[in-house]
């Protein structure tokens, strides 16, 4: 396992300054998922923590992805994906990787109540079948304007992409998404990570591919402010939220789910400390 960097663990210290936030993080809330629905919590799970993964809770563009409920904000659609067992498995990993305090489950975030603002990291699976209205788009700007970190994740192909950048171009109409530079921190905050590759999920186990649709490659994509730091992050044609969830299947590659893992570590350590 690479060893975190001196400099990592000076930085990391810095992340005990969220710990304010402690006071204002609303009460776990589980939803049924699309393929988990009786998960088992963890003894601890109450425990106050300076870091929790926080999913995103979204609308499904109609006709095009899961709604096994009459609302999607009773979960069973697209945003619940991998969950919870992605969450609390990247959560574990937090813990016993960085010196960050993580909590050992999630907290789905609805942007229609305003949640988003208790979380410093926020991540959205599935955001090729994603529709915010103009509420959200309103919210999730706001969010990430004020100093918020947005990872999504497990889209895949042309379609999806525009799908993906229909609601993103009116969260920032005026920011261009770009690839990001292998020299950004974000790479290098606690991993070096600059023999990155295609990290496909576990679909993998039976077709051997390592790409879904026509995604063929992988983009590491963001959304800079007018510092220079990093609001908005896009694993494209990737599904890292599978890595998380099968690093504990011996069918899966492990070679996935460590690296995976450790972009999904770097990430939340940049959000905590940039």
């Amino acid at each position: 396992m690479i060893a975190l960097r001196k400099s990592a663990l000076i930085v990391l210290a810095g992340a005990a300054l969220v710990g304010a936030v402690w006071g204002f993080q609303r009460p776990f809330r589980e939803y049924p998922g699309v393929e988990y629905d009786n998960f088992p919590i963890p003894p601890d799970w109450n425990e106050r923590t300076e870091w929790v993964f926080a999913r995103l809770m979204y609308p499904p563009l109609p006709g095009f992805g899961y709604h096994y409920g009459d609302n999607w904000k009773e979960g069973s659609s697209n945003w619940t994906i991998d969950y919870p067992r992605s969450d609390r498995h990247l959560s574990a990993a937090i813990r016993r990787l960085t010196r960050i305090h993580a909590r050992s489950v999630e907290q789905p975030i609805d942007l229609d109540e305003n949640e988003q603002y208790d979380w410093p990291w926020l991540y959205g699976v599935e955001v090729g079948h994603w529709n915010l209205t103009d509420s959200q788009v309103a919210g999730l700007r706001e969010y990430l304007l004020r100093g918020g970190f947005f990872m999504c994740d497990d889209f895949h192909g042309t379609q999806e992409w525009a799908v993906f950048v229909a609601s993103m171009s009116k969260v920032f109409p005026d920011r261009p998404i770009v690839e990001i530079p292998n020299g950004d921190p974000i790479f290098h905050t606690v991993y070096d990570l600059d023999d990155r590759y295609q990290v496909p999920g576990e679909q993998y186990v039976y077709s051997g591919r390592v790409y879904e649709k026509d995604g063929t490659v992988p983009h590491w994509r963001g959304i800079y402010d007018d510092r220079g730091r990093l609001m908005a992050a896009m694993t494209f044609n990737m599904d890292l939220g599978d890595s998380w969830e099968h690093a504990d299947n011996p069918k899966y590659p492990e070679r996935f789910s460590a690296l995976g893992l450790r972009i999904g570590v770097n990430y939340v350590t940049y959000a905590m400390t940039h």
